[in-house]
C-alpha cells in the first residue's frame, strides 16, 4: 500500500489557485460542489503558507491524521480540510485509511463518500498526479483493477519527474501486480534521490529487484586547451523537504 510516513517531497512554492471554470460541472450531484467559504486552495502551492498552517494547526493535526479520535470527530476534521484543500494529499491517504479500517464508503462525519473526496480533488487539479496515485490506490483496494491502472497511467504520464510521485506508483504497481512498472518507477525514485528503502526492499523481497542499468555516457568533443572558458562555480539549491516520520 502506499506508505505514509508522511514522505510526501513538496516543493514549497508560493500562490494561490482558484476552481477550475469546469469543476462544478463535472462533479455528480452527490459530491457536491467545490465553492466553499474557505478556499478551496491548491494544497502543493500552499505548503508553508499560513492559509495551510492555521487549517492543520486545527483541524488537521497528527492525532487527526493518524485517527487517533473518535471517528465521527476524525471524519469531521479531515472533511473540513479536504473541503478548504480538496487535494490535500495527506488528508486524502487519511480518508482512505478510515475509510478502509471502519470498512465504509463513507466515513461518520464526512461531509461525501472516499470516491468523491478523490474525484473532487482530481476534477479541482487535473495535473496532479500525487491524487491520481492515491485514487488508483483506492480503486485497487476496491477491486477495480482496470480503472486503478487507468489512474496510475495517468499518474505516469504527468508526473515531470517527481521523485516522491514515482515512489507512490512504484508501490500502487508492485500491489496492482506490475512488477515491471513498480521496478520501473522504483529506479526512477531512487536516480531522482528519494531517500526510503521501503519499494526497493519489497522487490527484493519478491526477487523482482534489479539493478538499473548504468546511464549512457554521450562522448563529447574534446575543447583545445586554448579555448576553453572558464566554468563558473556552481550554484547551490535548496534541497527539497521531507516531512518527519510519524
Amino acid at each position: 500500500m502506499i506508505k505514509m510516513y508522511p514522505l510526501w517531497l513538496s516543493v514549497v512554492a508560493a500562490g494561490m489557485f482558484s476552481v477550475p471554470a469546469f469543476g462544478q460541472q463535472t462533479l455528480s450531484p452527490e459530491c457536491g460542489n467545490l465553492r466553499n467559504a474557505y478556499g478551496p486552495y491548491d494544497y502543493r502551492n500552499s505548503i508553508g503558507t499560513d492559509r495551510l498552517n492555521v487549517v492543520e494547526a486545527f483541524h488537521f493535526d497528527a492525532n487527526v491524521e493518524n485517527l487517533r479520535k473518535v471517528p465521527g470527530q476524525v471524519g469531521g476534521e479531515i472533511s473540513y480540510t479536504l473541503r478548504a484543500f480538496p487535494n490535500h494529499h495527506r488528508a486524502l491517504m487519511s480518508m482512505v485509511r478510515l475509510g478502509s479500517n471502519l470498512k465504509v464508503s463513507k466515513p461518520p462525519g464526512a461531509a461525501y463518500s472516499i470516491g468523491c473526496f478523490l474525484m473532487r480533488a482530481e476534477v479541482f487539479q487535473p495535473e496532479d498526479a500525487m491524487v491520481k496515485v492515491i485514487y488508483g490506490h483506492y480503486l485497487l483496494k476496491q477491486g477495480q483493477r482496470a480503472q486503478a491502472l487507468e489512474k496510475l497511467g495517468a499518474a505516469d504520464v504527468s508526473q515531470s519527474k517527481d521523485a516522491n510521485v514515482a515512489y507512490n506508483l512504484g508501490l500502487a504497481y508492485f500491489d496492482a501486480g506490475d512488477f515491471g512498472k513498480s521496478l520501473e518507477n522504483a529506479h526512477l525514485a531512487y536516480e531522482l534521490g528519494f531517500p526510503l528503502p521501503g519499494l526497493r526492499d519489497k522487490l527484493k523481497r519478491a526477487g523482482k529487484w534489479r539493478d538499473a542499468p548504468p546511464a549512457v555516457v554521450k562522448n563529447e568533443v574534446a575543447v583545445p586547451e586554448a579555448a576553453a572558458v572558464p566554468t563558473p562555480a556552481p550554484t547551490t539549491t535548496a534541497p527539497s523537504v521531507v516531512d518527519k516520520p510519524n
